[in-house]
């Protein structure tokens, strides 16, 4: 079973920053892409960004030199840095077991202009 824990959501103005973090629970975190994804109110849910097992990294274009996705294979977390914030960053952000049905209970990002 694996089980996905966000953290570190919050308020903050345009322009500031905010750190996401996810652990993971079950075996063998380090050989999985990890991704995180985000929800609006009344929009889909949509790709944000994603690491592979080997560190490479893909970024939703408008997220591209604000945001940095990581991780740390000795303490099973994916982070999520997000600098240079803008209101239409503001969502659920949910992190994912890339291709699979894990998913966490989401945190929320409320940035204010």
């Amino acid at each position: 079973q694996v089980q996905l824990v966000e953290s570190g959501g919050g308020l903050v103005q345009a322009g500031g920053s905010l750190r996401l973090s996810c652990a993971a629970s079950g075996r063998a975190f380090s050989s999985y892409s990890m991704a995180w994804f985000r929800q609006a109110p009344g929009k889909e849910r949509e790709f944000v960004a994603a690491i592979t097992s080997g560190g490479i990294t893909n970024y939703k274009e408008s997220v591209k030199g604000r945001f940095t996705i990581s991780r740390d294979n000795a303490k099973n977390t994916v982070l999520l840095q997000m600098n240079s914030l803008k209101p239409e960053d503001m969502a659920v952000y949910y992190c994912n077991r890339w291709g699979t049905p894990y998913w966490g209970q989401g945190t929320q990002v409320t940035v204010s202009s």
